[in-house]
């Protein structure tokens, strides 16, 4: 994860203090009682209370410790989806970091602001290639166009970051198999498709894989059923390949970006109004008649106070991006998240599934 900003360390140490209150003078007295009853020793619960509690200050509150960085000099990354947004910023970041940038952008045949300032930086480290991650012929064209325009210094590719996605919402009755095919046609069959496409150079590099997922590829929500599927794919995805890479010495990482949507502009008041539009015009009259337009309404109410929330700066997720290419020791996951976020995703994670339900829906 990122370093750690001083009001995160101190809500994350407040967080950590209430569950030494709970976990110091509650728990113990039950496992005591526990142990009276089945007729074992007592001693040793609260001691291991208290090492459990130490081990969770040192993984939440402690800054990211030190693990070494690999020489930037002669190394070329792949990144998707760079028209905007993360994948827009991170190709500029790691340029100038000194990385050969390849960056894939789907709008570059057709003269995209996005691509056209990257090729305006009229460098021979950043390489801009026209990319639909949807399509098997331009995917394979672009790993085609890398092999021969990496340098004899550069070893095979060294990371790709597979970024490309797209997002949308909608309660799924209302939603059609349609919008949950596209949805993850981009979001996981293309990040299957491009790093398939070049583990070979990967593989030959010792290099890194990393991809963009979601904290909803962890916890689902309301409305975003066919963003999470996706993305709970991407999460599944990207553990098998780390387990599978391992031996040729290839390190995976998941990036799991909290709420940006200020930063990255990925939802507006435009969007959500098009998007209810559809939904209403296409859902079938017997939901329209079920659920009624004041409910639809709520939730698209809901969906548009969403459009102004979120970090407005991308920094957290570029770091972490640039943690898991550089890192001698990459992190498996990092989460770039608000604290709220995060402490969400872990209660809803690894508390009984009525007990999360009870505290957010």
């Amino acid at each position: 994860m990122a370093p750690l900003s001083v009001f995160r360390v101190a809500l994350l140490v407040s967080f950590s203090v209430f569950l030494t209150v709970v976990l110091g003078l509650g728990l113990p007295a039950l496992l005591n009682a526990a142990m009276r009853m089945l007729g074992l020793p007592e001693t040793n619960v609260t001691e291991c209370i208290v090492m459990l509690y130490l081990l969770f200050v040192l993984y939440v509150a402690t800054p990211r410790i030190p693990r070494g960085l690999v020489e930037v000099k002669g190394k070329a990354v792949f990144v998707t989806g760079c028209d905007s947004g993360f994948g827009h910023a991170l190709a500029k970041h790691l340029h100038e970091l000194g990385f050969t940038v390849f960056a894939g952008c789907l709008l570059k045949d057709k003269g995209g602001d996005g691509a056209k300032e990257l090729e305006d930086f009229n460098s021979d480290r950043m390489k801009v290639v026209q990319l639909d991650v949807c399509s098997e012929e331009q995917v394979n064209q672009a790993v085609e166009y890398i092999k021969d325009n990496l340098s004899d210094s550069e070893r095979g590719l060294w990371a790709v970051v597979n970024n490309a996605g797209v997002s949308t919402f909608g309660e799924v009755e209302f939603t059609s198999m349609d919008t949950y095919k596209q949805v993850s046609e981009v979001n996981l069959w293309g990040t299957i498709r491009v790093t398939k496409a070049v583990l070979p150079l990967i593989r030959r590099a010792k290099g890194r894989v990393v991809n963009l997922a979601s904290m909803y590829g962890r916890m689902g929500n309301i409305m975003r059923s066919p963003y999470c599927v996706s993305k709970y794919g991407v999460e599944a995805f990207s553990d098998c390949l780390r387990y599978e890479m391992k031996t040729w010495g290839v390190k995976v990482s998941i990036v799991e970006p909290g709420n940006f949507i200020v930063a990255t502009g990925i939802l507006t008041r435009d969007i959500v109004a098009s998007t209810a539009n559809k939904l209403w015009s296409e859902a079938p009259s017997h939901v329209k008649e079920d659920y009624g337009k004041t409910h639809f309404e709520q939730h698209m109410a809901l969906m548009r106070s969403y459009c102004n929330s979120g970090q407005k700066d991308v920094a957290p997720v570029l770091d972490d991006i640039t943690d898991a290419i550089m890192s001698k020791r990459p992190y498996a996951r990092y989460n770039p998240m608000e604290p709220h976020w995060w402490i969400r995703m872990q209660l809803m994670t690894h508390l009984p599934g009525a007990i999360s339900d009870f505290l957010y829906f």
